[in-house]
């Protein structure tokens, strides 16, 4: 069983920046794919960003390319969705994930963590 803890969601305004964390724990947490969805109400989870245990193989969504930056530090074995300009259409509940690899991470089907509420102000 790997646990994900997720921290760093708030309310900001457009324009400004913010960075999430999550954590894992539990079996092979450390050796796992970990990525971020996102989700709005009334539509479904969107990937928007994971990353390889090695951060050799990064993915982005279109959306957020150039502005989310994703990183881990395997030390701490926690993930970082660093999110910079960012705009109202980027307020969602955002989820961190884990799975094997990040192909995995993008299908959806592995460990989810609780989610953190993002709100971006215009």
């Amino acid at each position: 069983q790997v646990l994900l803890t997720e921290s760093g969601g708030g309310l900001v305004q457009a324009g400004d920046s913010l960075t999430l964390s999550c954590t894992a724990s539990g079996r092979r947490a450390n050796t796992l794919a970990m990525g971020w969805f996102r989700q709005v109400p009334d539509k479904e989870r969107e990937p928007i960003a994971a990353i390889s245990w090695s951060s050799e193989n990064i993915y982005y969504a279109d959306s957020v390319k150039g502005r989310f930056t994703i990183t881990r530090d395997n030390t701490k074995s926690t993930a970082y969705l660093n999110m910079t300009n960012l705009k109202p259409e980027d307020t969602a509940v955002y989820f961190c994930t884990a799975d094997l690899v990040v192909e995995y991470v993008k299908s959806g089907l592995g460990h989810w963590g609780q989610g953190t509420q993002v709100t971006v102000s215009s």
